[in-house]
């Protein structure tokens, strides 16, 4: 058998053709001793159906039947062991462009500096960026107190979308705004990529962080080859957070806290990490200047000269011949009543 021949991807699923020789043992006990039971000792064979209001079934009905589910059993396991044969060659893509979005779902966030809020403002940046994007492969973490990866680097642009309606402060429960937790998990999602290839964190937040060290550990991924940018969502003004209960978020002096977009730290983390910062607007500007940002990869993303075998698998085979097999199991008789 040549290596483009009739073969299994999965023949280890093989051990469970075994399966039926316990069960045929099994079947012939229960009818040796279903023969020796001790209803015999009150009536005549023939007279049991009619006692017990069961059928016991001849030889060779059950052998019958012992074989067609050994047969089904045979066609499920031929499927699952993956039959296939003849293949094609596929050129492997290497997209260039890498970029993880870092989303800021803190309870900042819900402030409706920016109508209608802060968050609403933000999935949309995300919307824009996924449908004019032509050249990066996205990904996307929202993080408050810890990190949640919703979408790992992909070109599937409908995957994102379809994660954007459901980003809400509600999806962490312990509230905070802790970034470094969020850029860990970027750089061990970026670990996996060619070195050659572009590497960026989107960072969109309103910046209210109190942690230490953000600017170097900036400096540290772009050390590593990943540049951080960073999107502004709210305004200098600002506004009062809303409370989880209604109302507003009170401070220890019982005062309704106040949050305002912190562009300077923003700008000092975008610095750092060697990326650009914009503030969010209405306009197409911001989102087609991170993306120019992010296509900067000296690997071009096109298809190289590596190739991989795409088998062409051929599992629903057995599964229709099952199929088939029980069809004649499901029919009803005319009417649509059984027959006595």
């Amino acid at each position: 058998m040549t290596e483009a021949g009739f073969h299994f991807s999965q023949a280890a699923w093989g051990w469970a053709l075994l399966i039926p020789l316990p069960v045929a043992f099994w079947l012939w006990r229960s009818a040796t001793r279903a023969a020796r039971g001790p209803v015999h000792r009150y009536a005549d064979a023939h007279l049991l159906p009619h006692l017990t209001g069961t059928r016991e079934l001849a030889s060779r009905e059950r052998l019958g039947r012992f074989l067609l589910w050994s047969l089904l059993w045979t066609l499920l396991v031929a499927a699952m062991a993956g039959p296939r044969w003849d293949y094609g060659d596929a050129r492997l893509f290497h997209p260039g462009n890498h970029m993880l979005i870092l989303l800021d779902i803190s309870r900042s966030m819900q402030v409706g500096d920016t109508a209608p809020s802060r968050l609403a403002r933000a999935r949309q940046e995300v919307q824009d960026l996924i449908q004019q994007n032509r050249q990066v492969r996205l990904g996307l973490i929202a993080f408050a107190s810890l990190p949640q990866i919703l979408a790992p680097i992909t070109e599937d642009s409908q995957t994102l979308l379809n994660v954007l309606p459901a980003l809400s402060t509600d999806l962490t429960p312990y509230q905070g705004s802790r970034l470094l937790g969020a850029l860990e998990k970027a750089e061990n999602l970026f670990a996996g990529l060619p070195a050659e290839s572009a590497r960026a964190i989107l960072l969109i937040s309103d910046g209210d962080f109190d942690e230490p060290g953000l600017p170097e550990r900036a400096r540290e991924l772009a050390a590593l080859g990943i540049r951080l940018h960073a999107l502004g969502i709210g305004s200098e003004a600002g506004g009062p957070v809303p409370g989880k209960g209604g109302g507003w978020l009170a401070g220890p002096g019982g005062q309704a806290v106040v949050s305002r977009l912190e562009e300077d730290q923003l700008k000092a983390l975008a610095a750092a990490g060697g990326g650009i910062y914009r503030r969010a607007d209405y306009r197409e500007d911001d989102t087609a200047a991170l993306l120019k940002a992010a296509a900067v990869a000296r690997l071009p993303a096109e298809a190289g000269d590596e190739r991989t075998r795409v088998w062409n698998e051929r599992f629903y085979l057995p599964v229709l011949l099952v199929m088939l097999l029980l069809l004649p199991r499901f029919r009803r008789p005319l009417g649509g009543r059984s027959q006595p």
